[in-house]
């Protein structure tokens, strides 16, 4: 287990966090957990919880928080924001922490497009396997594949 240094945390990220839109109700969190067993990228990756975001942002880890890859593997699916007992909204709050770490310079702008881009095809390629379960179309099996070809080259 990892020491923290007092010295090393910003206390006042907490209140940043809490004064952009959308980070309003982040410090209502109480860790209860519900969150990440409901987070479908916390099912597929050990690496990803949506508390332990939280956690560290409300204990002043403003550096290791903004410059972590975790912020960056959220699906942005709202499944958090609909189980929250606390209303914590936590797919705002990240879109909060991309914005400061893309503003604070922890990661390109370049880097935040993509991974935009990323999301965006990776919702039009579950729209298309989704029409495919349903229609069996054979050219939309080519559309899939082009997708996630496109999805390679980024």
């Amino acid at each position: 287990m990892e020491t923290l240094e007092l010295s090393k945390l910003d206390q006042q990220f907490k209140y940043e966090i809490a004064s952009r839109p959308g980070g309003e109700h982040f410090k209502s969190c109480f860790f209860c957990g519900t969150c990440t067993a409901a987070c479908p990228v916390a099912d597929v990756t050990e690496e990803y919880s949506p508390m332990r975001i939280i956690r560290m942002a409300l204990l002043g880890m403003k550096e290791e928080v903004l410059s972590s890859e975790a912020i960056w593997l959220c699906s942005l699916c709202y499944t958090c924001y609909a189980t929250c007992p606390q209303d914590v909204r936590f797919r705002d709050v990240i879109e909060v922490l991309r914005d400061m770490a893309i503003e604070g310079e922890y990661v390109s702008g370049e880097i935040g497009a993509k991974i935009e881009k990323v999301d965006r095809l990776s919702r039009e390629v579950r729209r298309e396997m989704v029409k495919f379960l349903f229609d069996k179309d054979e050219k939309r099996v080519a559309q899939i594949g082009e997708k996630i070809e496109e999805l390679r080259g980024i």
